[in-house]
């Protein structure tokens, strides 16, 4: 990939984290043949598990798609749901999960499925699947996207990339320029570009996606239309019983890309539209992106300040009983959709391959 006049490191960096991901499935497959999930299971396990999804549609078959990881398809959500129920696992709703989280351990360990974002094909390929099976499930929203005006700027960046093999931008003050020729370079691209535009404040972010989509032909806002459900879809979606809805502030920003003032509104006015929409209290909360550098401590306090009584990050663990585990900072297990192997996701669920949990207690400890 040239960057400039020179070569960019980045196609080594696809290379480590393609090697990362063969580690990691290497780790998985030997606690499962090693029966770790069996004679440690239920001293590392918790009260259990919630896993994170975005996407669930079939596989699609162009030869770029940088956001396979984010994607089930349909297919795997029903093996997975057959397995969940032969492997003995109460499949539970946000609520109970907090309820879980603060008592005694219970006979049999939870999975809570969690999908982020309400994307149209959540409607149209999920719901058929998870209602067959008859279990309930929470979708987290960010408002501004029903409503049409979100910004899904990693879609789009998705697109650029896709279509085109000379693409410039402002980064900064500065014009870049590159040239991706293959399908490794598109991806270091757009890992780069993706790190990058996560580091951006709101505004920035949003000067920076438009300037891009611009010059290279990319409608964002019919890119970003096209994925979501609109009010209308998620409200016969909200009509099942089995479905919660929680919140995931308006614009889907980082909220440590941002002052605690613009933060709070963000997670308040979420919250407060989502309840005006559904006529009922939204308690739950999803943290956008949710790893590490997308939220700090003080949005944990927000959270509670806010009125949630549970916010979901995308850190990796198992949820432990007696309030050992904080309710406004829940791991969750991301289901890598480029996985297709049962055994990885027994082994995830079993928590063995997680640190225990340290106590944490409320918000204000």
């Amino acid at each position: 990939m040239e960057r400039g006049t020179g070569r960019s490191p980045a196609r080594k960096g696809w290379i480590l984290a393609s090697d990362d991901r063969w580690m990691e499935r290497l780790r998985l497959e030997l606690a499962w043949f090693t029966g770790q999930h069996r004679l440690r299971g239920r001293s590392a396990g918790g009260a259990g598990a919630i896993l994170r999804f975005q996407r669930v549609r079939p596989r699609g078959r162009a030869p770029f798609q940088p956001l396979l990881a984010s994607e089930i398809t349909p297919k795997f959500l029903d093996r997975m749901l057959r397995a969940l129920k032969r492997w003995k696992f109460d499949i539970v709703s946000m609520d109970e999960v907090c309820r879980r989280a603060v008592t005694l351990p219970a006979r049999q360990r939870f999975v809570a499925l969690t999908f982020d974002g309400a994307y149209k094909d959540l409607a149209t390929f999920a719901y058929p699947v998870l209602s067959r099976h008859g279990v309930p499930f929470t979708v987290y929203v960010p408002t501004a996207f029903p409503d049409g005006v979100g910004e899904a700027w990693w879609l789009a960046l998705e697109q650029v990339i896709a279509r085109e093999s000379r693409i410039s931008l402002m980064m900064g003050e500065k014009e870049q320029r590159f040239v991706v020729t293959d399908r490794a370079e598109k991806q270091a691209l757009f890992t780069l570009l993706e790190d990058w535009l996560r580091t951006l404040p709101p505004a920035e972010l949003s000067a920076a996606i438009n300037d891009l989509c611009k010059r290279h032909r990319v409608d964002l806002a019919a890119v970003s239309r096209e994925a979501w459900m609109d009010w209308s879809d998620l409200s016969k979606l909200a009509a099942d019983p089995l479905v919660t809805i929680g919140s995931a502030t308006v614009n889907y920003a980082a909220l440590a890309t941002m002052k605690d003032t613009a933060a709070s509104r963000e997670m308040a006015m979420g919250k407060a539209v989502a309840e005006s929409a559904f006529h009922r209290e939204i308690g739950h909360f999803a943290y956008p992106f949710g790893d590490r550098i997308s939220f700090r401590r003080s949005h944990v306090v927000m959270a509670e300040e806010a009125g949630f009584a549970s916010a979901v990050s995308t850190i990796p663990g198992i949820v432990d009983v007696e309030g050992r585990t904080n309710l406004r900072a829940l791991p969750r297990i991301s289901w890598d959709g480029r996985r297709r192997s049962l055994r990885m996701l027994r082994v995830l669920v079993s928590g063995v391959t997680f640190p225990p949990v340290k106590p944490t207690g409320s918000t204000s400890s």
